[in-house]
């Protein structure tokens, strides 16, 4: 049995985001009707430099375009209501660190047991 070939590409479009990249193929089936595929690359780095990909693909058939658009734009809609468009992408990196509130509790309760004094009662 022969080992099926990926088809070649119609029509491409790459989106690089830092170690992953995105690639948006138009392909063809044997009858030569269009489907797209979308491949996550993501690349791993070893402790002595080396490197490794680790790919993830979908395959979106035309008789699915118009729903996969409506949730992918539902489930986005609701991102960007919920938690805005900034990216807060700081937290993941390895040297974030956490900034504590400038009004702790702790800081209320010490500055809530001061007495307030005026220079007149002296």
């Amino acid at each position: 049995m022969a080992e099926r070939v990926e088809q070649e590409e119609i029509f491409s479009q790459v989106l690089r985001a830092g170690r992953r990249t995105y690639f948006f193929d138009v392909r063809a089936t044997k009858a030569d009707d269009y489907y797209l595929t979308v491949t996550e690359s993501k690349k791993f780095t070893h402790d002595d430099g080396t490197f490794h990909y680790q790919k993830h693909k979908i395959y979106l058939y035309k008789e699915d375009f118009t729903d996969f658009h409506e949730m992918l734009k539902k489930a986005t809609d609701y991102i960007i209501n919920e938690k805005g468009d900034e990216v807060i992408s700081e937290r993941h990196q390895k040297d974030f660190k956490k900034e504590e509130p400038k009004n702790t509790a702790e800081e209320t309760a010490s500055t809530e047991s001061f007495t307030d004094i005026s220079f007149d009662d002296i």
